[in-house]
């Protein structure tokens, strides 16, 4: 039956209402969200995600909100389905009758594929902030603060030469699964042996001189299978198979053919880890290290309001690689929160997001005060005591730079760095640098011809930028401001242990973007709860050795094993603590 099917409009149930308000007195997080904020199943999005054909379906607006409360509540398919089924305080929030039977756990899946499809996962939490926006819960301006976690993938860790071996029988597995008559007529009778089990399970070699003839063994095996399913006489879908393909991609950054033999590559002659697939099972995950941890994944970041008299709600939620550096998230996190009119007055980030081209883009497009810690320069100069740019006088007008002593420099050139942004570099007279007494604080260059010094700098907005923030992280001020961005990693805290959030539940980056954004609407939900209940915010946590810390003490005078024996006797002797 072709055509688009609807279904009955989400309607109030009355005698559900009475039902659930007897049976919760106190309410619960259900029903506070339905009295607070309304019926959150209707809107536009909603309705392009009703299927074209097959029977009549249930409202994707309720199948949103169902999708929202089982990451609220950590539940499964299964258990969320039976939850709609049986739940009082879901009907509630639903506006089901008492009687509705729900839907099968499977709706849940083909769902997800529709929010997927038409990338309105963001939608949902869109949807929240407008209503809560609506009952002046949020407003624009004020401050935001963004800060990112890792995302391990579904698929476990596994050492290269298990990789190979996974990647080559997923292949052939996907082959035999859609062309056994040609598979089995093809394949060599060894292969039956070889990888009819868990390349895992087999007794893997333990000598050098072992493996590598493995690993070269699997990758004539994996040429050999590329050859044959691109043959003339192969059928032709074997060639678009998503596991061929994957093996294709696999075998050209491991492998390459010398002299008609198949060799594994140099470490230094694959593609960047970018690039590098890590499974076969999730491609779009990719391995990345980070303070000596290394995990194959990708990154959320999550962007949340931090104002004292209105609840911290999630306004952002993005997905990248895990090699992709957080600087890249603020401009498109900025235009995001634009659109929907949600920018701060102040963006407080670490690190890792604060560059002086992100904090002029983020004043000069956004009218954003971006607020982070400027990486300090990290020339030998300014590590070893010598003169470093901040030594140094530039005329912007006349284009030309002063030294401590005086001297100017000779030449002024427009340029491009080797990563293609636009720099200006300086360069003194070799006559002034030469008799300079000061010469070895200034540069290092040994050349008869050549001893001038060289100067790189930014466009002038960026170096003024960078130069302001240095001086500002100094003040008492600028640490009190930049205290509240602290808070991201208690966000961070709850959506790891609470919500599951360091670990994807399904293969790709698509779907779990779609899953960090249902549970940063979920955790929306929680925190809206707590406002409306008027919970207070958890304190940070202190241990109980900290807490008794005399206050007349230092924390800087307690160094070595010495002191700290002095202290502990201070502690249960009070009389000892001058000894």
């Amino acid at each position: 039956m072709g055509g688009v099917v609807v279904c009955q409009e989400d309607r109030w149930c009355p005698e559900a209402a009475w039902v659930a308000r007897a049976a919760f007195p106190k309410g619960s997080l259900a029903m506070r969200v339905r009295d607070e904020l309304g019926e959150l199943s209707t809107g536009a999005e909603c309705a392009r995600l009703y299927p074209g054909r097959g029977k009549p379906a249930w409202s994707p607006g309720r199948l949103a909100l169902v999708s929202v409360m089982q990451f609220a509540e950590g539940l499964s398919d299964r258990q969320t389905a039976d939850a709609v089924r049986g739940r009082l305080d879901w009907k509630y929030l639903l506006g089901l009758e008492l009687t509705d039977p729900g839907f099968d756990h499977s709706v849940l899946t083909e769902f997800r594929d529709r929010l997927i499809i038409g990338d309105t996962g963001i939608g949902l939490l869109d949807r929240l902030l407008g209503a809560v926006a609506e009952r002046g819960l949020l407003k624009a301006g004020g401050r935001a603060r963004t800060d990112s976690t890792i995302v391990l993938s579904v698929a476990r860790q596994i050492n290269g030469l298990v990789r190979l071996g996974k990647v080559l029988r997923a292949a052939v597995n996907r082959v035999a699964a859609c062309e056994p008559g040609w598979l089995a007529g093809w394949a060599p009778d060894d292969w039956f042996d070889r990888y009819a089990i868990r390349f895992e399970d087999t007794r893997l070699p333990k000598e050098k001189t072992k493996q590598t003839e493995l690993i070269e063994r699997t990758g004539a095996d994996g040429l050999m299978l590329l050859e044959a399913v691109h043959q003339p006489d192969a059928p032709g879908s074997l060639r678009l198979l998503d596991r061929v393909r994957t093996l294709r991609q696999m075998w050209i950054q491991q492998y390459l053919v010398e002299d008609g033999q198949v060799r594994c590559r140099d470490l230094k002659d694959r593609p960047p880890g970018a690039e590098r697939l890590v499974t076969p099972y999730d491609t779009d995950a990719r391995g990345s290290v980070k303070r000596g941890i290394f995990w194959d994944g990708c990154k959320v970041h999550l962007t949340e309001t931090c104002e004292p008299d209105r609840p911290n709600l999630i306004t952002h939620v993005a997905m990248a690689g895990s090699t992709v550096q957080d600087v890249r998230l603020v401009a498109p996190i900025h235009a995001h929160l634009a659109e929907r009119d949600l920018l701060p007055a102040r963006h407080l980030v670490d690190a890792g997001y604060a560059t002086a081209r992100e904090v002029v883009a983020a004043r000069r497009d956004y009218k954003v005060h971006l607020v982070g810690p400027v990486l300090a320069s990290t020339s030998w100069q300014a590590r070893g005591g010598g003169f470093s740019q901040a030594d140094f006088a530039i005329d912007w007008e006349n284009r030309w730079v002063t030294c401590p002593n005086g001297a100017t420099s000779s030449r002024w050139a427009e340029d491009r760095s080797q990563e293609g942004t636009a720099v200006v570099r300086a360069r003194f007279p070799t006559a002034a640098c030469r008799p300079c007494k000061a010469r070895e604080q200034c540069t290092r260059s040994n050349s008869k011809w050549d001893m001038g010094r060289r100067i790189t700098l930014r466009p002038q907005a960026e170096h003024e930028a960078i130069q302001q923030a240095r001086a500002q992280e100094g003040t008492q001020e600028w640490k009190d401001q930049y205290a509240h961005r602290a808070g991201a990693e208690g966000t961070i805290s709850q959506g790891v242990r609470a919500f599951g959030l360091r670990r994807c539940r399904y293969n790709g980056l698509a779907k779990a973007q779609l899953q960090h954004q249902l549970t940063a609407t979920a955790m929306n939900f929680h925190r809206l709860d707590a406002w409306w209940t008027r919970t207070p915010r958890a304190r940070t946590r202190m241990s109980h050795l900290a807490a008794l810390r005399p206050t007349e003490q230092p924390r800087q005078q307690i160094s070595g094993p010495c002191c700290f024996r002095r202290l502990l006797l201070g502690l249960l002797w009070p009389g000892m603590r001058g000894a």
